[in-house]
This record gives structure tokens, C-alpha cells and sequence, in this order.
């Protein structure tokens, strides 16, 4: 059996690829020293793989922002807007990289990014490619090639790792209408069959195409692109081997199309689809040889390797051991890099410690389940099974886990707990009473730059170099300016801007019963964006008031209204490694039931806006349609628990960020928020007709500007984009905000854009005036 590996993390265990390229945006470092910054984690990497026993090692996983931007770069599907920047000599190669990803505004060049939306159902964010009528595409970058020849260098033979090209049009967006960029497949392949030569020329044996669509619903024309690629790869290369790999999915009725295409090996996700094993292996033929994703690229637990070797023994029964290889279930890019790093007890206890696997104790479980699966396992290799047997035993039975009064509580919630006391049009009426907001009412959605200043406190603080007394000095003083500072632009809802909070979802889940956390348990979620999720272990339950106290010192300082801020049910779950022991609906619940007493506590401290956002509900979804409705009514169900218990003139406001919304647009309804603020700005209003076209009732705050880059739009932008957001929406629903926090912007550009924010609204609301009186 060969072990198989199809990514690892690119951030670096210390997360050193964001520290470089932070450094080097912010003009603080040579590129050369982000380029040695890359070689040095890729070499480590392969090198960490290589002493695991990792029979086939991935290159070109790396990436310097984004897997899907390196391929665009690569077949030169750039843009029209950048060719400025291809243009000026000063500029190389990753410049024009980070302007598709970033935004370009310097040169007396104004130019925005390309759209960003999540990878399939996790919360790692790609950047969508883009597609016009007849576009070519040619070889541009060689990254691919490269990187395979870097590690050649080391000794190191690899299996280069490239998104197929089936997968790559559909993860793109066409930018003009009257045509499928499927339809674009014979343009592409020219390009993948050009690094097929230049790889084939290098002597490479293994090349990993990733084709995650075919667990998806495909129509025709998609099925017929699969079998137009591959065979036209098969006739030019008849001896290269490639692994097609699926993830995240079962193949189900994709099956005989998979099973049928001219390639060597095909990987399945039996963590996500264990059930498609059977099928799999009476559908196969005898030269395809059949990946096993069986220890799970996605989550945090160990492998249950009894469970793991039964379904190998059922595969290489069939398929004999050579045609059987052993793998992660996707790329372990989603995992942390290295569980040994967790060397603080009092984070991280052993108890709950010794249950887990990050990246590094993935590969080596990869490499110890082959060897177990083999005639004559070693002392070693059975004393790791007996390591992991006793690990598995000591999670079930652990007190830690349950709770009996949150169960008995979320056995409690009755139909009633799901509504507000009056519908929406009746709500409205009283919350303009008590808030009195005028047209067009200008928030932003609840962050607000978070210096290096403000992070050292609560570094300081958790070190004990700091009092709580001295810290929550140092935040009350940030949060005044930043309430003084808002006042004075003239914005109209407020926040207290969340300086106490290090992320979205860590910051509730230390507060909240059931979670524990890492000290080094980072992965990347966009470019140098990483995030370090909580782990949900037990019952979920909130032990006492989580926000009210900085709500309630923020609102002190002003007269005007200043929102409340919590993550929603179904994102802390989406954003957490979540226990595996239960369904993930009824630990949602148990989220819920938490959430909504936060909700009361902060009504009863007088907090008559509050914002429970839901950014990853879009992201929860079934990849298969066919799951789609109960999914959908479990989470609803979970947000309706959290908002309900409020008063008629208590205002909800939710937020979602890079979704399509047209195929769920009567879900988010059914949400019943009173305000629901979505980004909107990147794909220029196009989200909203979703909103449009279903009449969507309630409130919305379409993004006016585009937080993930650094470019500070004109008023004159905002405006134009309000105008498309009037030709869809009446002006009576209308907010007007950013498209997502301000947490990772500097302050200089905030200010800058939400001084121009509100002058647009200003302007509107004018505009709005004078046709009234007119």
C-alpha cells in the first residue's frame, strides 16, 4: 500500500508565511525576504513528510495567498483592470498576485480586487476567478513547475497538486452574460497539457488533479467536460499517472463518470461519505487503483484506527494491497500544523490533549495505519494502536463531556421559543419609535482596527504582565476614542468596536461550558488571515454574561444607540472543530440556548440594537441540494432560538458575508432579523437581486466598500453602488455600511472610507429630500 498525502498547511507551524507577508505589504521587508520565507516552509514541509514515510508528498500545495489565484495566475486568467500593473516594470510577478487578491491603489492606479467566496463548505475563502465570452488563457506563471523541481533539488520526488480543469471554470464566475464558462474547457486545456509536457519532461510519475465538482450536482455539458479532459490527458500522456481527487462529498451519482474516467488512481472522502465505500468498490475498474480518505483532513480528533483498518481491510479484500493507497480525506490545509507545539497544560489539558491530531500527527497516522494494515505490524506500530484504542476509550467515558441540565434543556425548547412576540411590519413601527433612525441609517458591522497596540495588552495581560484592572483601563480608553470617533463622523448606529475580543468565535467560546482552546491551533482562512478555532468537546452552556459589560460601558458614553455584538449559533459552530460523538444540530442548539440568554442579559442592560451575526450559514450547507432542507431547518431553527426572546422594540440585526443567497433567499427570511447586512461591494450589487427578486421584507444593509483590501473608495463609488442597491431594494430598507468588520484594516484607511461612507449616505438622503419636496 502506498501513503498518500494530498496538501499540508502552507502558514508555517509559527505561522511565519502571514508575519512575511504582512511585512512585506506594509513595505517593512525586501520580497526577497517573503520569498525565503516561502522556500523555507515548502522545504519543511516536504522534508517533515518525507521522514513520516509519506509515500506520495504534494508540491505546488503551497501557496502565497490562495491555491485557486496561484492556477489563475498560472493559465493567465488576469483581468483586464491589472495589465496596468503587468506593465510597469517595477511591479513582479507576486505584486500583480497581490493586486488580484488585495486591490491595487498606488501609481496613480485605482483598482479593485477580484471577488472572494468560501471553498466549497468550509471557512478557508478562495478568489473567484473570472471569465469572459472566448476568453484564451496561456501559460503565465510556472509555479507548478517550479516547485516540483525545487523539491527534486532537495532529493524529494513529488506529486504536483493541480485544481483540475473541470473544477476551476466551475469555481469561477463568467463577467458578461449569454454564455457557460464550461464552455471555455477547450480554450484551457492547452495550457494544463503545456505543464503536462514540462512535468513529463522533468521525469514526474504522480500528478494530483483535484476535482472536488464530482461530488457535486453536475449537469450535462459539466459530465461531458470530464470526459473530454481526461481522455484528451490520457491520449497525450498515456504513461503519466494521475490521482483524481474528490473531497468533502460522496460521489454518489457521479460514480460511473468517475469510475470511468482514463486516470490511475481516485481518491474518496470516507470521513465526510463513509457509506460510499461498497459503491465504490463494485464500481471501479481493474487498472484504477482507489485512495482511502480515511483520517479526516478537516477536524481535530484522532483516527479511530479500528474503525480506519476495517475499511481497509474491506478495500484491499477486493482490490488486493498495491491498488490500495491510505490518505487524509482532503487537504490537511484545514487542520492545525503541530500538536506537539501545545506544550501549555492549563490551555490545553493532557486529558483533552491526548484525543486530538493536528497536521503533523495526521501524516504520521496515515503512515502508522499502513503499517497496521500490513501482514506483520511492529512493536511499535502496536503499541501506537494500543495508544490510540486507550485514547478513543478515555473520550467516551470522560465527565467532562456531558452535561445532564443542557440536555434536559435543550429537550425543553418548545415552538414558541422560535418566535418573536409580533411580526416584522409590527416590529418595525415600534423600533422606529424608541430608535428614531433617519433614511439611508449608516453602522459598520461591529470591529474596528485591531493596532498592535491593543494586541500586546491582551498579550501583556494573559502573561500577567498586566492587572485587570490596568487592561480593561487600556480598553476603556480605546473604546471611548473609538465611540468619540464615530460620533464625530456622524455615523448613526454605533459600535464599541471589540477591542477585548481576539476573534469573532474564540472570544465567546472561552466564556462558553464545552469549549477548549490551543495555544498554536492556527489555519488560514484567507491570504495571511488565520484564525485559530475553538474546539467544542461537551455540552455547550454560557456560565454567565459574556458582553454586557463593554455594550453597556460603550452605550454610557453617547446618546446614540450603539448595537450589541455576538456570533450566531450556527458560525460559532461552522468556525469551531466540533465534537464528532453527537449531531452537529444538537450542539447548535445547545449554542443557541447560550446565545439567547446573552441576548436578554443585553436587553435588560438597555442595549436596544443587537447584532447576532451568521457569516457561515450559507457555509453549512450540504454540498448535495438533496440535504439541503434539513440542514436548513435546524440552522434557522438554532439562529429564531438565539433573537426570539426579545421585545417588539428591540432591533436584530444579523450579518453574512461572500454567500450566494438566491437558491436559500426564503430561508434567510424565515430568519426573521429585522436587519440583515451582507458584502455586496466586491461583486457589485449583483447579491442583492437574490433580495429583489423574492421581495425580501426586512431590512438590508448592502456593503457599500470592500473591507478585505486596502484601496479607500471615493463617495462617488459609494453612491454609484447605492444607486444599483435603489434600483432593487425600496429606499426604505436601505442601511448603508461596510461589507464586513474593520478589525484587520489600519486606522488611517478606516477613517478615510467611513468619512466617505457617510458623506454618500448624507448625499442620498438629500437627493431623497429634494424629490420629496419636488
Amino acid at each position: 500500500m502506498l501513503t498518500n498525502n494530498l496538501g499540508y498547511p502552507r502558514i508555517g507551524s509559527n505561522r511565519e508565511l502571514k508575519k512575511a507577508c504582512e511585512q512585506y505589504w506594509s513595505g517593512k521587508a525586501p520580497i526577497e525576504s517573503l520569498v525565503q520565507a516561502g522556500a523555507a516552509i515548502r522545504a519543511n514541509n516536504w522534508a517533515l513528510q518525507k521522514k513520516a514515510g509519506v509515500d506520495l508528498i504534494p508540491s505546488n500545495d503551497f501557496s502565497f495567498y490562495d491555491q485557486v489565484l496561484d492556477l489563475s495566475l498560472t493559465v493567465g486568467a488576469i483581468p483586464k483592470r491589472y495589465h496596468a500593473v503587468i506593465l510597469n516594470n517595477a511591479n513582479t510577478e507576486l505584486d500583480l498576485y497581490f493586486a488580484m487578491a488585495r486591490g491595487y491603489q498606488k501609481d496613480d492606479l485605482d483598482i479593485t480586487a477580484m471577488e472572494m467566496t468560501k471553498w466549497f463548505d468550509t471557512n478557508y475563502h478562495y478568489i473567484v476567478p473570472e471569465f469572459q465570452r472566448d476568453q484564451t488563457f496561456k501559460l503565465f506563471s510556472t509555479k507548478v513547475i517550479d516547485e516540483y523541481n525545487e523539491a527534486k533539488r532537495m532529493g524529494i520526488k513529488t506529486k504536483p497538486v493541480v485544481i483540475g480543469p473541470v473544477s476551476y471554470l466551475l469555481l469561477g464566475k463568467e463577467k458578461e452574460e449569454g454564455f457557460h464558462r464550461i464552455s471555455l474547457i477547450r480554450n484551457l486545456l492547452p495550457v494544463y497539457l503545456e505543464i503536462l509536457t514540462a512535468l513529463t519532461e522533468q521525469h514526474v510519475e504522480w500528478v494530483q488533479f483535484d476535482e472536488p465538482f464530482l461530488v457535486l450536482d453536475l449537469e450535462p455539458q459539466e459530465r461531458e467536460a470530464y470526459i473530454y479532459v481526461y481522455g484528451e490527458i490520457k491520449k497525450r500522456f498515456p504513461r503519466l499517472k494521475i490521482l483524481l481527487t474528490t473531497y468533502f462529498e460522496g460521489l454518489k451519482d457521479n460514480l460511473e463518470l468517475a469510475a470511468s474516467l482514463p486516470v490511475a488512481a481516485l481518491h474518496i472522502d470516507l470521513l465526510r461519505a463513509p457509506e460510499q465505500l461498497e459503491d465504490v468498490l463494485e464500481a471501479i475498474p481493474d487498472h484504477l487503483s482507489l485512495s482511502l480518505g480515511i483520517v479526516d483532513g478537516r477536524n481535530i480528533w484522532k483516527n479511530d484506527f479500528d474503525h480506519s483498518l476495517a475499511q481497509v481491510k474491506t478495500a484491499v479484500a477486493r482490490l488486493g494491497d498495491k491498488r490500495v493507497f491510505i490518505s487524509p480525506s482532503c487537504s490537511l490545509i484545514h487542520s492545525p500544523c503541530d500538536l506537539d507545539l501545545e506544550s501549555n497544560g492549563e490551555v490545553l489539558s493532557p486529558e483533552i490533549k491526548q484525543w486530538m491530531a493536528f497536521a503533523k500527527q495526521k501524516v504520521d497516522e496515515v503512515v502508522h495505519l499502513r503499517e497496521l494494515a500490513g501482514t506483520e505490524p511492529s512493536a511499535a506500530a502496536l503499541a501506537k494502536a494500543a495508544e490510540n484504542r486507550s485514547a478513543a476509550e478515555s473520550r467516551k467515558v470522560s465527565p467532562l463531556i456531558h452535561d445532564e441540565l443542557v440536555k434536559q434543556r435543550v429537550a425543553g425548547v418548545r415552538r414558541k421559543d422560535e418566535h418573536r412576540a409580533s411580526v416584522y411590519p409590527v416590529r418595525k413601527v415600534a423600533q422606529q419609535e424608541v430608535l428614531n433612525l433617519p433614511l439611508f441609517p449608516t453602522t459598520t458591522i461591529g470591529s474596528f482596527p485591531q493596532t498592535a497596540a491593543v494586541r500586546s495588552w491582551r498579550t501583556k495581560y494573559k502573561k500577567g504582565l498586566l492587572s485587570l484592572a490596568e487592561y480593561d483601563a487600556l480598553i476603556e480608553k480605546e473604546t471611548e476614542e473609538t465611540i468619540r470617533f464615530q460620533e464625530e463622523t456622524g455615523i448613526d448606529v454605533l459600535v464599541h468596536g471589540e477591542f477585548e475580543r481576539n476573534d469573532m468565535v474564540e472570544y465567546f467560546g472561552e466564556q462558553l461550558a464545552g469549549f477548549v482552546f490551543t495555544t498554536n491551533g492556527w489555519v488560514q482562512s484567507y491570504g495571511s488571515r488565520c484564525v485559530k478555532p475553538p474546539i467544542i468537546f461537551g455540552d455547550v452552556s454560557r456560565p454567565a454574561a459574556m458582553t454586557v459589560r463593554w455594550s453597556s460601558y460603550a452605550q454610557s458614553l453617547t446618546h446614540k444607540w450603539v448595537k450589541g455584538m455576538l456570533t450566531g449559533p450556527v458560525t460559532i459552530l461552522q468556525w469551531s472543530f466540533v465534537r464528532n460523538d453527537q449531531p452537529g444540530a444538537l450542539t447548535c442548539k445547545q449554542i443557541a440556548l447560550a446565545i439567547r440568554d446573552e441576548v436578554s442579559d443585553l436587553e435588560k442592560a438597555g442595549i436596544r440594537i443587537i447584532q447576532i451575526d451568521e457569516p457561515a450559514i450559507r457555509e453549512g450547507l450540504p454540498l448535495r441540494k438533496s440535504g439541503w432542507p434539513q440542514y436548513l431547518e435546524w440552522a434557522v431553527q438554532a439562529f429564531r432560538i438565539s433573537a426570539s426572546g426579545v421585545a417588539d422594540e428591540t432591533q436584530i440585526h444579523t450579518h453574512m458575508c461572500y454567500a450566494e443567497f438566491n437558491d436559500i433567499i426564503k430561508h434567510i427570511a424565515d430568519m426573521d432579523a429585522d436587519v440583515i447586512t451582507i458584502e455586496c461591494s466586491r461583486s457589485q450589487m449583483e447579491l442583492l437581486d437574490a433580495f429583489a427578486d423574492f421581495n425580501y421584507p426586512n431590512e438590508i444593509g448592502p456593503g457599500v466598500y470592500d473591507i478585505h483590501s486596502p484601496r479607500v473608495p471615493a463617495k462617488e463609488e459609494m453612491i454609484a453602488l447605492l444607486h444599483k442597491a435603489r434600483a432593487v431594494i425600496p429606499t426604505a430598507q436601505l442601511w448603508v455600511n461596510p461589507d464586513c468588520g474593520l478589525k484587520t484594516r489600519h486606522w488611517d484607511e478606516t477613517k478615510k472610507a467611513l468619512l466617505e461612507m457617510v458623506e454618500a449616505a448624507k448625499e442620498l438622503r438629500l437627493s431623497v429630500q429634494e424629490a420629496v419636496s419636488l
